[in-house]
């Protein structure tokens, strides 16, 4: 299916979609050779050839043969993601190599979508007690990141207080290019590719859409520099965006080290290059991969990340995945992926906005991020009928030339900053209680905006005092905003179309407003329609922003327990997730109404890690145990392989039932009685004897009982097997009934969560 491809924006990467080339469906008209990813059985591969690279090539070669004036060569050769290889192939050649001993299947190359001073602190990481002097902040872990590239200037980059030496399985390099040579590797940076082919080949003779800016890892988009930093960027002080959040800034893992893997450019960001990059920091030898970007709408049998990410699996690698910036739409994730950790965003308890000081002396704090310390000093404050709409820069110039303005809650906040910013105003109060202002908004004129009960005062005191008058003060950063976390409203939202037997999203992190490292030469904010402004750290919000947050978690986690697997690690994390907000209470959703956060949009909850380290029970899961999903999903052989690589999996035991640390159930109709039992196991993983009850909690009428709800443990690793049954009659139509089950010592030192989610069918199996 193709889509239109929307507009970049320039200050938030994040939430840029790339969607389906056009073309694509130019292709399916002609015989013009297009690229596929092929995946390939190796056990098929003569022993003449040396290696598969060799194998594919030769395949590749003899296709020509069949086909005039169409000459192919692979674009990659995939060893470690997949076995097998990328190429431009007509549909003749495509045709003869489906004939071809070894061929399992083929798809076309498809587009991807892109989707810190004190998030630590909202984490409660610190340097006292906890995971980061347990982890040793992350020392010699290697964090792989699948982006646009890096900016290795950055002070972020520098390898102050990293130690020298590589960990011996680091089998990485940095590459040069242009602007880029491998000098500019340290300490801290040890790894650089990039990876365009794909995109090189869908553009053949297009040469407006090649100019791809720096043809190497040097960014030039500012995502991977962002993301990169908020992972594992080294201590840099006085960061701040314009005055605002001002500090130290820090990545989660700050002594982790950076393997760079450029596969997104201006152009967009292609399923062989995503591949190739995945396939590379796999040999090189990564502990984790981030990757803040995503397919949408694709199997997961061709879904890169899906691929690459069983790979990883086996190898021991945690996969860190953004979420997406579909929200709040129920079904709108991508990178559902049940062997992946699928990353939504929330809000934090920081805020950034200004102060309006009334000529009374009475003063409204409000939100801005106006990029500059503007005199808006005692000027006459105007509420005037004719104008308030502030929809016509003529008329604010009219009724309100060089004073404050006050704009009414009437129309969107960002076309208001236009009009004032083409008027004669000097400054401006807009009323809005829009929570994506708070989330991702930008201020482009000195204004503040302030709630509608706070926009009702000011109104009163313009229309009563005369002369009225106003004072703005900007670059204020607020800290113990209450009622935080709350769920992002653009962060995508469960279920999965990929897979939806399997809770997605897993957990959330800091998403909004997250200040990291940035491309200097690109735009950080702007001023009026002309001035644009650069810095070298920037405010970015999506959940590729909250992707790195948990990757550096993970990294922190992979220093301190070595021992663990990746579905360890992912069990730790979810269960150990927090549900409920700043104030105790439970998690709510970003908007006008609040409405408490579903599974389906938090996950577990807010990632916690500290408590992380040291979970109790974590739920084990086996590359065996997806590939029992998969058969319950009426995989074909030929799709199982593409992902397995291998065909030592077998599907003699298919289930729906994984061994994962959430619980998803469907409901048909509202008035049929859901009931489900699954099955789960989960590892002790302390200290001496251990003893837990079963405590469950839900809503709707949902009823759930455990057996056995004792778990006594004699020593660690030691596994204890236990089902639940769940019983729910939904009461209303489309609704979501939720709740959890927590394993409580019985000393009460550790508590371990699973969520529990009814999803309406209609949801997950209607188009």
């Amino acid at each position: 299916m193709s889509k239109t491809m929307k507009n970049v924006n320039t200050f938030c990467l994040s939430n840029v979609i790339v969607h389906l080339s056009i073309v694509c469906l130019l292709w399916q008209c002609n015989s013009k050779a297009v690229t596929y990813v092929v995946h390939m059985d190796e056990s098929y591969m003569p022993r003449v050839f040396t290696s598969q690279r060799h194998w594919y090539s030769s395949t590749v070669t003899s296709l020509d043969s069949a086909t005039e004036h169409v000459n192919s060569s692979i674009l990659y050769s995939y060893e470690n993601a997949l076995h097998g290889f990328s190429a431009a192939l007509s549909p003749q050649q495509l045709q003869s190599l489906k004939e071809t001993p070894g061929f399992i299947s083929a798809y076309r190359d498809r587009a991807a979508t892109l989707d810190t001073t004190a998030s630590y602190t909202f984490l409660s990481l610190n340097v006292s007690h906890g995971l980061w002097p347990a982890s040793n902040y992350g020392q010699n872990v290697v964090v792989g990141v699948v982006d646009s590239g890096i900016w290795p200037e950055s002070d972020s980059f520098k390898d102050d207080g990293m130690v020298t030496q590589t960990p011996p399985k680091w089998k990485g390099k940095c590459q040069g290019g242009q602007r880029f040579d491998p000098s500019l590797c340290n300490s801290k940076l040890i790894g650089a590719r990039y990876f365009n082919k794909g995109l090189l080949a869908a553009h053949d003779g297009d040469d407006d859409d090649t100019k791809i800016g720096s043809n190497s890892v040097r960014d030039s988009m500012g995502h991977g520099t962002h993301t990169a930093s908020t992972v594992a960027g080294n201590y840099v002080r006085g960061a701040s965006y314009f005055g605002y959040a001002k500090g130290t800034a820090r990545g989660i893992a700050p002594r982790a080290k950076i393997a760079m893997y450029k596969v997104s450019w201006a152009q967009g960001a292609f399923a062989s290059d995503m591949l190739a990059g995945l396939d590379q920091a796999i040999a090189d030898g990564v502990d984790v991969i981030s990757i803040s970007m995503g397919l949408d709408m694709v199997p997961l049998y061709e879904d890169p990340v899906a691929i690459a990410a069983f790979s990883a699996l086996e190898k021991g690698i945690v996969v860190s995945a953004s979420a997406g910036n579909a929200g709040p739409s129920l079904g709108s994730i991508h990178n559902g992926i049940p062997w992946v950790l699928t990353v939504g965003a929330s809000n934090t308890e920081r805020s950034f906005g200004g102060t309006l000081i009334l000529g009374d002396g009475k003063r409204f704090s409000g939100w801005t991020l106006f990029p500059a310390s503007a005199t808006v000093n005692n000027l006459p404050l105007v509420y005037h009928n004719n104008a308030s709409a502030c929809d016509s820069s003529t008329l604010l110039s009219q009724v309100a030339r060089g004073s404050v303005v006050i704009c009414d809650s009437v129309m969107d906040v960002n076309q208001q900053i236009q009009q004032v910013s083409l008027s004669a105003v000097y400054g401006a109060v807009f009323i809005s209680s829009d929570p994506t202002l708070f989330e991702t908004g930008k201020m482009t004129f000195p204004g503040l905006v302030i709630s509608p009960h706070h926009g009702k005062n000011v109104i009163e005191y313009a229309r009563a005092t005369q002369p009225a008058s106003a004072t703005i003060k900007f670059q204020e950063t607020f800290v113990g905003t209450k009622r935080a976390p709350t769920v992002a409203s653009y962060s995508s939202r469960g279920p999965s179309w990929e897979c939806p037997w399997v809770l997605k999203p897993d957990i959330m992190a800091p998403g909004s407003s997250i200040l990291a490292a940035w491309v200097p030469d690109l735009p950080a904010a702007q001023i009026g329609p002309n001035v644009v402004l650069n810095n070298e750290y920037n405010l970015l919000s999506g959940t590729s922003m909250a992707c790195p947050h948990a990757s550096g978690v993970v990294a922190l986690l992979r220093s301190a327990h070595p021992e663990w697997s990746a579905s360890a690690v992912r069990s730790a994390l979810i269960t150990t997730a927090s549900p409920l907000d700043n104030s105790g209470k439970p998690i709510e959703e970003n908007g006008e109404l609040s409405p408490r956060a579903s599974p389906l949009a938090m996950g577990a909850g807010l990632i916690d890690p500290n408590r992380a380290l040291d979970p109790g029970l974590v739920y084990d899961t086996t590359p065996q145990d997806y590939v029992n999903l998969l058969c319950a999903m009426n995989f074909t052989q030929a799709q199982i392989l593409a992902i397995t690589r291998s065909k030592a999996y077998n599907c003699s035991s298919p289930s729906y039932d994984v061994n994962y640390p959430s619980f998803v159930a469907f409901s048909a109709d509202q008035s049929v009685t859901v009931e489900r039992k699954f099955r789960r196991s989960v590892t002790y993983v302390g200290d001496g004897p251990a003893a837990y009850t079963a405590r469950v909690s839900s809503s709707n009428g949902t009823q759930i009982s455990v057996s056995p709800n004792r778990l006594v443990f004699k020593a660690k690793y030691e596994k204890r097997k236990f089902s639940l049954t769940l019983k729910s009659e939904m009461k209303k139509e489309n609704a979501v009934a939720f709740g959890s089950l927590e394993w409580v010592e019985e000393t009460g030192t550790h508590v371990v969560r699973s969520p529990l989610v009814v999803v309406p069918t209609n949801f997950v199996f209607n188009p």
